[in-house]
């Protein structure tokens, strides 16, 4: 009986094979997750908050501008349904490597400061990110300060 109950969640929910690298769309679903979770900590969405999502993306997956679009879309229904940030960050984790997270991190603290206001929830949600993503204190340290000074705001 515990085995049939075992197939059945197994066809409801297959787990991919821990040894089987994230594909591509995976990945940039993660990505894009995790930089709407942090535009969407703030209570009003900017359309610099939006713009700096976009152009993540677009440099980071070379994507076009539907195609853009669409994966922010995606990305926005998926973070409404998520329980917590593990699922995106364990696909990055298996797949880049640290000077990739550090770049998302550094993304990340510039969608936060987009709108020239930096809120304790954006700041909080970074640096849960940049945790589970295993980023070292001072490369998000650095990550931040190379984000503020690009906004303008050192």
């Amino acid at each position: 009986m515990l085995k049939t109950l075992k197939d059945l969640l197994d066809a409801v929910a297959p787990r991919r094979d821990a040894a089987a690298p994230a594909d591509a769309h995976t990945l940039q679903l993660a990505c894009a997750a995790l930089l709407v979770e942090v535009m969407r900590s703030d209570p009003a969405i900017t359309p610099a908050e939006r713009a700096a999502v976009l152009a993540t993306l677009r440099q980071q997956f070379g994507l076009a501008d539907d195609e853009l679009e669409r994966l922010v879309e995606l990305a926005e229904q998926t973070v409404r349904t998520a329980h917590d940030l593990f699922g995106f960050t364990s696909a990055i984790n298996e797949a880049w490597e640290m000077e990739q997270k550090i770049a998302i991190v550094e993304a990340l603290w510039r969608v936060a400061y987009a709108d020239g206001v930096l809120s304790a929830h954006e700041q909080h949600i970074t640096w849960r990110i940049a945790d589970l993503l295993h980023v070292p204190q001072g490369a998000y340290v650095h990550a931040r300060m190379r984000a503020r000074e690009a906004a303008g705001l050192a």
